[in-house]
C-alpha cells in the first residue's frame, strides 16, 4: 500500500515536535551549587586594614609578591623544570585530545572497504562457482536527540578545564613549598651562624676558666663542664650543616635539577617580612584558587555525564548510507551506472531490557552528581580555613618574634655583663654557662620564628590562589 506524502510529511514533522518536546526534560541546565560565603576571613581584619577589601595578594603574580630576587630565580628554575608539573601539563594534552575526539561526535563516521566474496558450492548442488567484488564506503550518523553527544562533550570540555586547574594548582603548591625550603635554608643558615660564634665564645671562656684554675681560683670540675658545653656546641655544628645539605638536596629536586648547592646572596633577617597583607574576601577563592576552580568543574562534568546516562535511556536513531561499485569482475568496476548500489536505511532503537545496566548507569552519575558538588563545597571550607589560619599565624607569629628579639637582646647582655662579673668574682663559673647556652638557644629559637613567619607569608599566598599567573 502507498503512503500518501503529506501523511508521512506530517508524521514526520509530529514525531520532531515530541522528540523536541521530550528533549527538553531529558537535560537540565546546569546551575553553579550554592555556597554562603563569610564576610571575611576569621583574622583577617587587621590584613585588609586600609586597603580594599576586594583586592588580594592572589592576584600579584610570584615576582612581584616576593622580594628575594634570588628566590624568584629559583621558583622561575622550578616551574620550567619541576616533574610533576610537567606531568599536570601532560595530563592537559590528554585532556584536549579527549576534547578534539568528543568535538566530532556530532559528525557521521565513514569507512571505506574493498571486498571479495567467493562461493563455492557443494559437490552435491549447484555446480556454478560465483565471485563478487565489490568496493563501497559506508557513512553512519547518530541524530543527537536527546542531547546525548552534546553532554558528552560538555564533559570533556569539563574534563579538559579541570586539568588546566590542576595544573595550576601544582604550580602554586610549587610556588609555595620552593619558598618555603629556600626560608628554611636561610634559617640554617643563620643557626649554623650563631653555633659558630658560640663555639669561638665558648673556647675564651674554656681559657679563661683555665686561667682561673691555674690561679687556684675554680676547680677542675668547673673546666671540665665548660669544656663539655663547647664540645656539646661543637657537636651540634655537624648536625646543622647536614641539615643545610638535605634541604639544598630537596630544593634542587623540586628545581628539577640533580642535588647540588642552593645560591642564597641574602641573609634571613635582611628578608623583608612585609606584614599588612590584603587577603580580599572569600568569595574571591571561586576565582583565584585552582583547586576550587577545578572541583567546581567536577561537578560540571559529572552534570553533563548525568545528562548522557539519561539520555542513553531514550530511543536512538542512526541514519546509515552505504554506497559503492560491485560487479563479478573487477574490470566491470568502472561500468557505470550499471555497477553502482546504494543502500540508505535509519534504525531507531529503544532500550526495553538491558539488565538494569542502564538505570544503574543513570542512578550512579547521580550520585556521582551530588558526591562531587558535596567535594566542592568541602574544598571551599578547606580554602576559607586555609586562609584564616595562615591570617592568625602571621599575626601570633610576628608577636613571637617580637619578644624572641627582646629576649636575644637580653640573654646576650647577660652573657656580657656574666664574663665581667666572673673576672670580678662576683659571679660562678655555672651564671657563665647558663647564660651561654640559654644565649645559644634563644638565637637558634628566633632564627626559626623568622622563617615561621616567611613561611606563613607564601602560605597565605599559596592558599588564596597566588603563584599560578
Amino acid at each position: 500500500m502507498r503512503i500518501p506524502t503529506k501523511n508521512l510529511l506530517q508524521g514526520v514533522l509530529q514525531f520532531l515536535l515530541l522528540v523536541s518536546l521530550a528533549a527538553c526534560g531529558v537535560t537540565h541546565e546546569y546551575k553553579k551549587p550554592d555556597v554562603v560565603f563569610p564576610e571575611s576571613y576569621r583574622g583577617g581584619l587587621s590584613a585588609v586594614k586600609g586597603t580594599q577589601s576586594g583586592f588580594s595578594v592572589a592576584l600579584l603574580p610570584y615576582s612581584s609578591f616576593f622580594a628575594d630576587k634570588t628566590l624568584c630565580a629559583l621558583i622561575d628554575r622550578g616551574l620550567a623544570n619541576n616533574i610533576d608539573l610537567q606531568v599536570a601539563l601532560k595530563n592537559i594534552d590528554v585532556a584536549a585530545q579527549t576534547l578534539h575526539s568528543s568535538r566530532l561526535g556530532l559528525l557521521p563516521t565513514l569507512n571505506v572497504s574493498v571486498q571479495d566474496t567467493r562461493t563455492h558450492p557443494s559437490d552435491k548442488g549447484a555446480k556454478t562457482n560465483v565471485d563478487d567484488y565489490s568496493a563501497s564506503a559506508t557513512s553512519s550518523w547518530e541524530v543527537d536527540i536527546w542531547g546525548k553527544i552534546r553532554s558528552r562533550n560538555r564533559s570533556a570540555l569539563a574534563s579538559y578545564l579541570k586539568s588546566q586547574e590542576a595544573a595550576k594548582a601544582v604550580r602554586t603548591r610549587l610556588v609555595a613549598d620552593i619558598a618555603s625550603g629556600y626560608y628554611t635554608l636561610l634559617m640554617l643558615d643563620v643557626q649554623l651562624e650563631s653555633s659558630q660564634k658560640n663555639l669561638a665564645l665558648a673556647d675564651t671562656t674554656v681559657k679563661m676558666i683555665g686561667l682561673q684554675y691555674d690561679a687556684g681560683q675554680v676547680t677542675a670540675l668547673a673546666v671540665q663542664q665548660q669544656e663539655a658545653l663547647r664540645q656539646s656546641i661543637a657537636g651540634s655544628l655537624p648536625a646543622i650543616e647536614q641539615k643545610i645539605a638535605v634541604q639544598e638536596n630537596a630544593l634542587s629536586i623540586l628545581c628539577g635539577k640533580m642535588p647540588g648547592s642552593i645560591e642564597r646572596d641574602r641573609a634571613l633577617f635582611t628578608t623583608k617580612v612585609a606584614d599588612e597583607l590584603p587577603a580580599g574576601i572569600p568569595s574571591a577563592l571561586l576565582q583565584n584558587r585552582p583547586d576550587v576552580r577545578a572541583a567546581e568543574l567536577a561537578v560540571r562534568g559529572a552534570h553533563a555525564d548525568m545528562g548522557e546516562a539519561k539520555a542513553a535511556l531514550y530511543p536512538s536513531l542512526t541514519v546509515t548510507a552505504t554506497g559503492g561499485v560491485e560487479a563479478f569482475k573487477t574490470s566491470q568496476w568502472f561500468t557505470l551506472p550499471g555497477s553502482i548500489f546504494g543502500l540508505v536505511q535509519g534504525a531507531l532503537v529503544q532500550p526495553i531490557f538491558q539488565r538494569g545496566q542502564l538505570k544503574a548507569k543513570y542512578e550512579q552519575s547521580r550520585i556521582k552528581r551530588e558526591q562531587t558538588e558535596l567535594e566542592f563545597k568541602h574544598s571551599l571550607l578547606k580554602a576559607v580555613g586555609e586562609v584564616s589560619d595562615a591570617l592568625v599565624q602571621i599575626e601570633k607569629v610576628k608577636l613571637q618574634e617580637s619578644i624572641a628579639e627582646q629576649r636575644v637582646v637580653t640573654l646576650h647582655k647577660a652573657v656580657s655583663d656574666s664574663g665581667m662579673l666572673f673576672k670580678s668574682g662576683q659571679a660562678t663559673y655555672l651564671e657563665i654557662m647558663m647564660a651561654q647556652t640559654n644565649a645559644l638557644q634563644a638565637e637558634l629559637a628566633l632564627a626559626d620564628i623568622r622563617r615561621q613567619h616567611l613561611a606563613a607569608m607564601a602560605e597565605l599566598y599559596r592558599s588564596l590562589g597566588g603563584g599560578w599567573r
